[in-house]
């Protein structure tokens, strides 16, 4: 896990320019990203100079009910897992850099959680 933790005054699609250039710094392997309809057009295309496609999941226009959207739902899994941590819950830091920790740890404890159930003996 690769976390970037920014000022909230700071739109999305500016800072996903500014992490594309890092994670292909970082990751050079990196050829596929997906992303949310909001990310389509500049961000696309920093990527796509970059040699990594991006697949923007779109909603369907059906609007009756719940529909998983592929991919989509890995991160939506994700945030709701990390949200259960009271620090990330709300925005009680004062520094982008406490965050940026609370994140790693609340992520190590998870990590550490499934390792722990996967090696208890049957």
């Amino acid at each position: 896990m690769k976390a970037f933790v920014t000022e909230a005054d700071y739109q999305d699609r500016v800072v996903a320019q500014w992490l594309i250039k890092k994670l292909h710094t970082d990751f050079p392997r990196l050829l596929k990203i997906w992303a949310d309809g909001a990310y389509a057009g500049l961000f696309v295309e920093k990527a796509a100079e970059l040699g990594i496609e991006v697949e923007i999941v779109k909603r369907t226009d059906d609007t009756s009910g719940f529909i998983v959207l592929p991919r989509r739902w890995v991160v939506e899994r994700t945030f709701a897992w990390l949200s259960n941590y009271r620090r990330l819950s709300k925005d009680y830091e004062y520094w982008v850099t406490s965050s940026d920790a609370m994140l790693y740890a609340a992520s190590i404890h998870l990590m550490l959680r499934r390792l722990a159930r996967l090696r208890q003996p049957a």
